[in-house]
């Protein structure tokens, strides 16, 4: 089956196999969340990405083998719901953005700053601060070496925009800033774009509509 990145509450998984990496994707709780598991072929070491919602359900996903880590993207409440019994069940090791970490109901263990590489198996995640939907929103960046890049953005970049900013003008020009000089400006058009909600895109859908945004505001 091809991965689509359509997934939808109470639905089943769909699962994106790279060479190296497998990227399981399910969407759970009243607000859409996506979740996100990573699998390192080599090791078959797992890391979750934002247990936001239905804790069964992600561990159902997580299956025997369990996580080492769990990182979650940003402070706001429906992306850390499930990280309490996901933690407790697995003993998986946190991470959070050192500025949000504090809004984080359950202790990180490793507070992220930008640039910092965080690993699941042999794979290599480099994170991006990315400052405006929260202080401390954390993108994570897998740069496939046998293909394109792959992010998970959280709730910073979306099908048809940035995250919400709360028509504050100084969160929105610092967010599309980081987005821009972290994300669209290193990163190629054939990278594929794992949002907090909704379906998949990639930046090359995305890049065109950048002035539009900027215009706008939001």
């Amino acid at each position: 089956m091809t991965y689509s990145g359509e997934v939808k509450v109470g639905g089943p998984a769909d699962v994106h196999e790279l060479k190296d990496l497998m990227i399981t994707k399910i969407a759970v709780g009243p607000m859409d969340n996506n979740a996100y598991l990573l699998r390192c072929r080599a090791t078959d070491e797992q890391l979750l990405i934002d247990a936001a919602n239905e804790a069964e359900t992600l561990l159902a996903m997580i299956g025997d083998d369990g996580i080492a880590s769990v990182v979650t993207t940003h402070q706001h409440g429906d992306h850390w719901q499930a990280l309490a019994r996901v933690v407790a069940a697995t003993g998986a090791r946190t991470y959070a953005g050192r500025d949000d970490a504090a809004g984080i109901p359950v202790p990180t263990d490793v507070l992220v700053d930008d640039g910092d590489v965080i690993r699941v198996g042999r794979v290599e995640l480099t994170a991006r601060h990315l400052v405006g939907h929260t202080p401390g929103s954390i993108a994570l960046v897998y740069d496939d070496p046998h293909g394109h890049p792959h992010v998970f953005t959280g709730d910073c970049l979306f099908p048809g925009g940035v995250g919400n900013t709360r028509k504050d003008a100084k969160a929105f020009a610092s967010l599309i800033h980081d987005v821009e000089t972290k994300i669209f400006d290193v990163l190629p058009d054939e990278t594929w774009v794992y949002p907090g909600h909704g379906n998949d895109t990639s930046l090359g859908a995305e890049r065109p509509h950048l002035p539009e945004w900027h215009a706008r505001g939001w």
